[in-house]
């Protein structure tokens, strides 16, 4: 299977992973709620959604903090304990009550304590993808869920809108969650998804702390200015750095490089590449991105230097995560915010059944609307370029709502859930 269609299959488990954490979210925000786990008074209070930004911006600061300052490490295991706090809640309406024991008067689920602190336990010494990707689920299911119920429509949205503007200012202008990006992935820790584009993939094996002399991507250490932030905007913001989709095909290029005068080569038998500079520089970002990992395999560090900036970024992106891509949780958990307040709170039009579990109209246009901005943000990113997530998944989370809700019966007051303040 050639690259292409690996990276297309890795696309659609992206999508997989979304509409994953989307229904078992819908499983849960009844549970949750009988458990009495919502603790916001008053739901239809938009200024939460100021509160939590606020908050937002308060731990962001932290851990930029923390991880300027050498504090790593004690991030990297509070980060653990909140996903296992955060899996509790989910392990203890999901798991059978069948040992239960009382702890100052609180009935405890030990099954439920047992598989939370296995989840902590694999992260903290085994963080390979395939653990890193089910506790990150685990999380946002549950993450969502707590938020979905505790959040009206109307203070759900402006959680959408002002983290979406918040997600576009901090990539394309003060590029500080790109810091953030990188450290997380560094930590291993599941605030990134990680899907493996090839089987032989291992998330702790591809550079890293670990890694002698290399970086998150596989780019040696003295190179990786431009793939550091390729990565980072790729794990935290729904960009990926590798599976590039171009408009044109690399034979396509290669044509266009052979009426230009210029001739790419083709792999040694060593398995080395003797692609120079003028030969990728026709070629361009996308024939760069069409071509197969052996031509780029023998690549070196005067080749890079010797292209021109568009062409070098292009080719730090595809070599910087070339077997697995990457997006952040928080663009599966933010927009699944409103699918879960949505089928919380809004009681209108027809209930449509997911076998597991079923919501209204408008909590499953929100749904759809999210797969939507999501293949969107796939297909631009796959063209190379790196893109925040939020705007799109979040506006397709919105407009997806609002069109149900309309065909509901609703207006648009109450679809906002502003016709009390009216």
């Amino acid at each position: 299977m050639d690259h292409r269609w690996r990276t297309t299959l890795a696309s659609a488990a992206i999508v997989g992973i979304f509409f994953l954490i989307q229904v078992g979210t819908l499983v849960l925000i009844e549970p949750f709620q009988r458990e009495g786990h919502q603790v916001v008074e008053d739901t239809g209070d938009p200024t939460i959604s100021i509160v939590y930004l606020v908050a937002i911006l308060v731990v962001t600061g932290l851990m930029l903090l923390a991880l300027k300052y050498g504090g790593a490490s004690l991030l990297r295991l509070l980060i653990i304990f909140a996903g296992a706090y955060i899996a509790l809640f989910v392990f203890d309406v999901l798991v059978p009550d069948l040992v239960t024991v009382t702890v100052a008067d609180v009935p405890v689920n030990v099954l439920a304590v047992s598989g939370a602190f296995a989840l902590a336990l694999a992260l903290y010494l085994h963080p390979e993808w395939y653990v890193i990707d089910t506790a990150g689920i685990v999380m946002g299911i549950g993450a969502a869920g707590l938020f979905g119920i505790n959040f009206g429509v109307l203070p759900a949205i402006v959680l959408l809108v002002v983290l979406a503007v918040y997600d576009a200012i901090s990539v394309y202008g003060t590029k500080h969650m790109l810091t953030l990006a990188s450290g997380a992935m560094e930590m291993r820790v599941p605030v990134v998804l990680v899907i493996p584009v090839s089987l032989s993939y291992s998330f702790l094996e591809e550079g890293g702390p670990d890694a002698d002399g290399q970086t998150d991507g596989g780019v040696p250490a003295e190179e990786d200015d431009v793939s550091a932030d390729a990565a980072e905007a790729d794990a935290e913001l729904g960009a990926t750095a590798e599976g590039q989709n171009p408009d044109a095909t690399a034979e396509e290029a290669e044509l266009d490089a052979t009426e230009q005068g210029v001739e790419p080569d083709e792999p040694t038998p060593d398995g080395s590449s003797t692609l120079d500079a003028a030969a990728l520089e026709a070629l361009g970002p996308a024939g760069i991105a069409d071509l197969d990992d052996e031509e780029l395999s023998g690549l070196d560090a005067e080749t890079l230097e010797a292209v021109d900036g568009e062409v070098e970024s292009a080719l730090r992106e595809r070599l910087s995560s070339r077997d697995a891509l990457f997006i952040g949780l928080g663009d599966a958990v933010i927009p699944t915010v409103l699918v879960a307040s949505a089928a919380f709170f809004v009681d209108a039009g027809p209930e449509l059944s997911f076998g597991v579990a079923s919501a209204s109209l408008p909590a499953v246009t929100a749904m759809a609307g999210t797969l939507v901005g999501l293949v969107i943000l796939l297909w631009m990113v796959l063209k190379g370029r790196a893109h925040a997530g939020l705007p799109l998944l979040n506006g397709g989370a919105i407009a997806g709502y609002l069109l149900g809700a309309l065909a509901s019966g609703l207006t648009i007051a109450q679809a906002l859930g502003v016709d009390g303040l009216l």
